[in-house]
């Protein structure tokens, strides 16, 4: 059946949105989608944005019906504004981040752990299990808007952060197949759904703005997250086409950050007169300073802010209690807080506070995005020097205040002589263009129109023990094998080159993959002795028992490889038996193990 819709989905860190368009318009019209949700127990409002939490009720409100939804009766749990609510009052049954869970490898992301440290008497989910409850509300909101035209027979677009390597992308993709996506739904980067976000809008100006050697840099600062990215303007055939060049880390810092940092110097102030919050009070001033956040550094935005949190105690039974913030005070705090002046080539602080800490997902330690983003330029530069972005385009809810734009152009026009960055307008809303990007994506696809090129973000490796003869107590070296280049096109696949590899089967053995967005001199078939560790990360390991298809007594057999890179910028890696008849298939997620 022919899509009639383009829908494009933003599964964001802190907000879900879904922005859509008819294929049978003649002229592009993108629409956002009302999202019916739980605003208080048994009271529904349709929002343009779906809050990414999930609050997990207790049984008294089940049993009660109080999280039912017009399509679904017996609710368990919720999602959107009233579970980000609930986030206050009781944290410990309120997921939140469940997508930057998806990309920390250090945990099973099938297992469930969230909402993470939660008391054992808690339901819990996995990550994947919450991002697809997120994806099947936004999927029963659409159908429940247009029942002839179910989600699974339309053209959908997901996108992802551009830091997802390709085990983070098959989780997604496993959350969206079982919510109900249709197989053949595509995955973009979100800071190249920005960059289409922003062609809508502009048209065929873009042309205009944009021009040949021209480095656009994606600025993506959102809730939870901070997704560099860099595009390139080159000439194909008299045109002008785009290529992303380069992507970042998976920053674990944004407004989430500067909420609590609001919430930390407005504690001092609750304090100087005398009151000591305590917990409880804490995690709900912490919800109330992102609202007074968003007013006092929107333009046009009151000099002052009163701040309230319920009262706890005998003193404060019923009552609120309350301190003014002043605008310029905030703004100072936040500026210098994450967008300081400093130099191309500051770095990111590492050290922490202890050599232990709890377990759980891996916050950046310096929430300075300007030292983020000169280590991101310098990495990406040649000869050592930075990349010299000449565009810039902001992203993400955070870059809705003009003084952090502001400040950040200083920094970075600081580093290159004074030559500032010309920011690209036309954006209206930051909160959308991540959707409404994916929906005009969409468009293009089918209808023709610039697409942004690309490949993998990333190189990948599979690590090969040396051989050689065991000493006590010490592993045998480790060699890297380059298996994709950055910048393998999706839908490709390639013989890698090089000697033949020995593949352990018959018995557990573990598997263990490498990644690096920096290393672009690498091909398939180059063999690494020794590497950076800041330059190439280890991912997903994996145990697994390859059996052995045929009968034969060696518990090791001669295979090369053969790599292949999906539609949604997965990977497959193809282990070729050149000695013995055989096919055996390793995913960063396993399904199938072998083919023979």
């Amino acid at each position: 059946m022919t899509a009639r819709y383009v829908l494009g989905m933003d599964l964001g860190t802190t907000n879900s949105v879904v922005a859509y368009a008819p294929l049978d318009a003649e002229q592009l019209a993108i629409q956002l989608l009302p999202i019916p949700q739980l605003v208080d127990f048994g009271t529904l409002e349709s929002l343009e944005s779906l809050p990414s939490f999930l609050y997990l009720g207790r049984a008294e409100e089940t049993a009660a019906g109080s999280l039912d939804l017009a399509w679904a009766d017996g609710r368990t749990f919720c999602i959107g504004q009233f579970a980000r609510r609930q986030a206050a009052e009781v944290p410990d049954r309120t997921v939140g981040a469940a997508k930057s869970w998806l990309c920390h490898s250090r945990i099973d992301r099938h297992q469930p752990v969230l909402p993470w440290n939660a008391p054992d008497d808690v339901p819990k989910v996995s990550p994947v299990m919450a991002s697809r409850r997120y994806l099947e509300h936004l999927v029963a909101a659409w159908e429940a808007a247009f029942p002839d035209a179910p989600v699974a027979e339309q053209q959908v677009v997901l996108t992802v952060p551009a830091s997802f390597d390709a085990s983070a992308r098959e989780l997604t993709r496993e959350a969206a197949l079982a919510a109900g996506l249709p197989a053949d739904f595509v995955l973009i980067e979100e800071p190249q759904a920005a960059v289409y976000a922003w062609l809508a809008a502009t048209g065929e100006r873009w042309r205009k703005v944009l021009g040949v050697g021209d480095k656009l840099l994606v600025c993506d600062v959102g809730g939870g997250t901070t997704d560099l990215t860099l595009v390139g303007v080159s000439e194909e055939d008299g045109e002008l086409a785009l290529q992303r060049l380069a992507v970042g880390n998976h920053l674990l810092v944004g407004g989430d950050n500067m909420d609590l940092a609001l919430a930390h110097h407005v504690a001092g102030q609750f304090a100087a007169q005398g009151v000591k919050l305590n917990p409880w009070q804490s995690v709900s001033l912490w919800h109330s300073c992102r609202n007074a956040k968003e007013a006092l550094l929107s333009a046009g935005g009151p000099e002052t802010q009163s701040i309230s949190v319920l009262g706890r105690g005998s003193r404060l039974v019923g009552g609120t209690i309350s301190v003014e913030v002043n605008r310029q005070a905030v703004q100072e705090l936040l500026i210098e807080g994450f967008f300081p002046d400093c130099s191309p080539a500051d770095r990111p602080a590492r050290r922490r506070a202890s050599g232990f800490r709890e377990i759980g997902l891996p916050f950046e330690a310096d929430t300075a995005v300007t030292r983020h983003l000169a280590a991101f330029l310098q990495a990406h530069g040649s000869g050592g020097q930075s990349v010299q972005p000449t565009r810039i385009l902001f992203n993400g809810g955070v870059f809705k205040s003009d003084a952090l734009q502001a400040r950040l152009l200083d920094v970075v026009g600081s580093w290159f002589g004074g030559a500032c960055p010309e920011t690209l307008a036309g954006i209206q809303d930051l909160d959308f263009a991540v959707a409404r990007g994916a929906a005009h994506y969409g468009w293009v696809k089918q209808k023709g129109g610039v697409r942004i090129r690309g490949g993998t973000a990333r190189s990948y490796y599979v690590g090969i023990e040396t051989a050689g003869p065991a000493i006590p107590g010490a592993p045998r070296p480790m060699k890297a094998l380059c298996v994709v280049p950055i910048g393998m096109e999706e839908g490709t696949e390639a013989d890698v080159p090089g000697e033949e590899i020995g593949l352990v089967v018959g018995e557990s053995a573990r598997f263990r993959f490498f990644s690096s967005s920096t290393r672009r001199q690498d091909r398939p078939g180059d063999l690494l002795d020794e590497w950076d560790a800041q330059e190439i990360e280890e991912t997903d390991s994996m145990e697994t028992e390859l059996p052995a298809g045929v009968e034969t007594e060696e518990d090791c057999v001669p295979v090369r490889f053969h790599s292949r890179v999906t539609e949604l910028g997965m990977l497959e890696l193809w282990c070729v038996g050149t000695a013995i008849p055989g096919r055996w298939k390793l995913e960063f997620s396993v399904r199938e193990d072998a083919e023979t």
